[in-house]
């Protein structure tokens, strides 16, 4: 099998749409996607945006996807990595599409000077635990994550 990473363009916003669908839907979460295609082509790749994004074709099919944005590390003093998604379809998985994402972005990474490359990981998802382990990541397990968002964001930056 032959591997490409490229950058993605807005012409992958429906692929990468569907892919978003298919990974809420694994997360057990598919009422969570509120985007569409469209508003992921008009925000995704509008002009100026800060976030970036990957297409992994596995023999020229659209197999996988990641997106991250550029982070700061107030204790490094320097720039990080944080990737929101990477995503590869069932029909992939194994071939080491998710591998040769996650190995792009380490190398962008490197290349920006980043201080690191992170990611969270839902904690029952064990496989992908494992797949990030055996990479050599570590788990972050003295942070936890907090989030606003909907009414309760609204509602604070109103107050």
């Amino acid at each position: 099998m032959s591997i490409t990473i490229r950058s993605a363009t807005a012409a992958d916003a429906p692929a990468i749409y569907q892919m978003i669908v298919e990974l809420a839907m694994y997360e057990k979460a598919p009422e969570a996607v509120e985007t569409s295609a469209e508003e992921i082509a008009a925000t995704l790749f509008a002009p100026g945006s800060q976030t970036e994004a990957l297409i992994a074709e596995v023999d020229g099919q659209t197999a996988g996807y990641a997106v991250f944005f550029t982070s700061y590390s107030t204790w490094l003093g320097r720039h990080g990595i944080y990737l929101e998604d990477v995503y590869v379809s069932p029909d992939y998985r194994g071939a080491g599409a998710g591998k040769a994402l996650l190995r792009h972005i380490a190398a962008l990474a490197v290349a920006r000077r980043c201080g690191r490359l992170e990611w969270s990981v839902l904690d029952w998802n064990q496989p992908a635990i494992d797949f990030y382990l055996s990479l050599g990541a570590q788990p972050q397990d003295e942070w936890v994550r907090y989030r606003l968002d909907g009414e309760a964001l609204q509602a604070f930056a109103r107050s």
